[in-house]
């Protein structure tokens, strides 16, 4: 069966018209379907622009040409749509969720999201860059005069909380609408896969060009890389190793996103699966590497854990990060009349921890930054 945009859907692919839709009912628009119309009001958002500004793993401090979390969003996107339409899945719906899947990390990467949950943790309260996105495209983005938020379709809302992880119904009744016994829409169970792909070869990439991580390291303790990289070494001698490695990375990256593609394929045919509603009943996700793959994978991790992100040049960056995010939330807790005027005017209604929490996770580094600068470093 054809999408209305002419794709060719397999039976297990979620079907626009299938839609549960939005939560403010809207017409229908003349030449875009509702997943598309999702996706462009993600890229039109601001918190969409804002990646660009946000650390992936290297701040500016080491080069402008590292990745942020923009150009990671950007290349997920392109191995999301890569396989599926490979496998006959929703592209439209893929892609959407691909752009929307980081909107909730906060500042400088991990480690602002780590200090942010420690500190809302001593309030009884929990920091989840998945929760913090919802509350992003639900009521933050204020663009339209007739709903709040982004008003997107349940299944883009849906993938956001559920890409990558299940959610205790018991535990968040809040999130009760979306279905948290049941897996999600196949063309969110890829995201997150794709989303480790991207990283961990980006940040072998970023790693390498930052000389954190030299090449003899990584043909050490990575045998996917070393397995990539030995005939390349035999077939040029004489060709520069940066360009070397580029072609080991490409071919990395490729044997990754294929394994994806055949495996994902492989239990589909196995479970039978013939429709999207089937897919929610499976008792687990069916989007992921093969056995052997996941294990060359779960190495690649592991090094890149060792090796780059527990870097004492890392972790010394990390540190200050801890110190300015954790500055700027108690300092803000101590003088509330220092929030903007729009989080000042949420502290009636919610918790001062939580309106101060929203503020610190939509601040870019730079901004993150100064406002350290202005009040804790005059």
């Amino acid at each position: 069966m054809a999408s209305p945009g002419g794709q060719k859907l397999a039976s297990y692919a979620m079907r626009v018209e299938d839609s549960r839709g939005r939560k403010y009912a809207e017409p229908a628009h003349p030449y875009r379907n509702a997943y598309e119309r999702d996706r462009d009001r993600i890229i039109h958002a601001r918190a969409f622009r804002r990646l660009e500004y946000k650390t992936q793993v290297f701040t500016r401090r080491y080069s402008d040409h590292f990745r942020t979390r923009l150009t990671h969003t950007l290349e997920v996107a392109q191995i999301s749509r890569t396989v599926g339409r490979t496998l006959g899945l929703n592209t439209d719906l893929v892609e959407a969720l691909a752009l929307v899947h980081d909107v909730g990390h906060p500042p400088y990467g991990h480690s602002g999201e780590e200090v942010l949950d420690r500190l809302m943790r001593e309030h009884g309260e929990r920091f989840d860059h998945n929760l913090h996105a919802l509350r992003i495209v639900e009521n933050f983005e204020q663009k339209y005069v007739n709903f709040p938020g982004l008003n997107l379709t349940f299944e883009v809302r849906e993938g956001i909380i559920k890409h990558s992880r299940d959610y205790d119904p018991a535990t968040h009744p809040e999130l009760r609408e979306y279905r948290l016994s049941e897996r999600p829409a196949l063309e969110a169970q890829l995201i997150d896969v794709a989303d480790e792909i991207a990283y961990n070869c980006a940040d072998l990439d970023d790693g390498y060009e930052s000389k954190l991580l030299t090449l003899r390291q990584m043909r050490d303790a990575v045998p996917l890389f070393e397995r990539f990289y030995r005939p390349l070494e035999k077939e040029h001698p004489a060709a520069l190793e940066k360009l070397r490695f580029n072609e080991t990375l490409k071919r990395l990256l490729d044997a990754l996103v294929t394994d994806l593609i055949e495996s994902t394929r492989a239990r589909l045919r196995e479970t039978g699966v013939d429709s999207a509603e089937s897919v929610r009943r499976q008792p687990e996700r069916l989007a992921g590497l093969g056995s052997p793959m996941a294990r060359e994978n779960r190495r690649l991790k592991a090094f890149l854990f060792q090796k780059l992100y527990s870097h004492p040049k890392l972790r010394a960056e990390r540190q200050a990060i801890v110190q300015s995010v954790e500055g700027l939330f108690r300092y803000f807790m101590d003088h509330p009349r220092s929030l903007p005027p729009t989080h000042a005017a949420k502290a009636p209604q919610e918790p001062l921890h939580r309106v101060v929490c929203d503020y610190l996770a939509g601040m870019t580094d730079h901004y993150l930054a100064e406002q350290y600068r202005k009040h804790l470093r005059p």
